[in-house]
């Protein structure tokens, strides 16, 4: 299924996704996209690193396997979240967020006036380099543009009620391991008290109309996730599908070995 994620999420099924960060290429693309049953992916450029080339080369592929595409990113500046839209991501992802004043400079770096500050340039595929009309870009990026905040942090789960009440903020994210370390107790992503921020997070979410989404910690974790509500899992990474992949083949020669 193909789509933008305002669209992915229209019907209110839960999406299936996988994340890249670290091997930009179109085989990788085609291997998950030929796979079949993802909706989607997110480039991790906060842990990878990526290039605004890297990321309209992502674009492509992803568009060529009817994959939507968000860009994960350290909210360090607005240039790098308008590379991000021109080169061709459906939506971009701030990681780390401390509070609900920072989610909203977040949001106003991705839309046009009067809503934000982004500055308006039309030589992006965003406007499909210059052939849209420009008064239609501004109108048809400040509604299709996804805006994703990650709650992982202490200050961002304080205000957590506040981020999902921003408009233009359409989903909160939870990094489990990072949330699970904020809370005093590093990669216990099952721990009572990641479950107790999961529950203020699917609570502010439902409050004000948002998803959320996850990286799960297994099939039984992704369940219950779900049941709270949870809209979008991310259920595979490049790398760990590689790793997975090596361990399967030595099993399968294990006597080679």
């Amino acid at each position: 299924m193909s789509g933008t994620f305002h669209e992915l999420l229209a019907n209110d099924r839960v999406l299936r996704v996988f994340s890249l960060g670290r091997i930009v290429h179109p085989a990788v693309f085609d291997v998950f996209g030929i796979a079949g049953g993802f909706d989607a992916l997110w480039l991790d450029q906060e842990h990878g690193g990526l290039t605004a080339p890297q990321i309209q080369q992502a674009s492509a592929y992803a568009r060529a396997n009817r994959l939507g595409m968000l860009v994960r990113m350290a909210p360090i500046s607005y240039s790098l979240v308008t590379q991000c839209f021109e080169a061709g991501a459906d939506g971009v992802m701030a990681a780390q967020i401390k509070s609900a004043d920072q989610a909203e400079e977040f949001v106003r770096w991705c839309k046009f006036a009067p809503r934000g500050c982004r500055g308006l340039n039309s030589s992006g595929l965003d406007a499909r380099y210059t052939f849209k009309p420009l008064a239609d870009f501004v109108r048809d990026a400040n509604q299709e543009n996804f805006v994703a905040i990650q709650i992982e942090t202490l200050g961002a789960l304080e205000d957590v009620d506040r981020i999902a009440a921003i408009d233009g903020v359409d989903m909160l994210f939870l990094g489990p391991a990072d949330m699970s370390q904020a809370l005093g107790h590093p990669a216990e992503v099952n721990h009572a008290k990641v479950w107790e921020a999961i529950d203020r997070i699917s609570a502010a979410c439902l409050d004000h109309g948002k998803t959320w989404g996850t990286v799960p910690g297994g099939p039984e974790y992704a369940q219950r996730c779900v049941e709270k509500g949870c809209r979008m899992l991310t259920l595979a990474s490049e790398s760990l599908a590689l790793r997975r992949g090596v361990e399967a083949m030595k099993e399968t020669y294990a006597s080679f070995f």
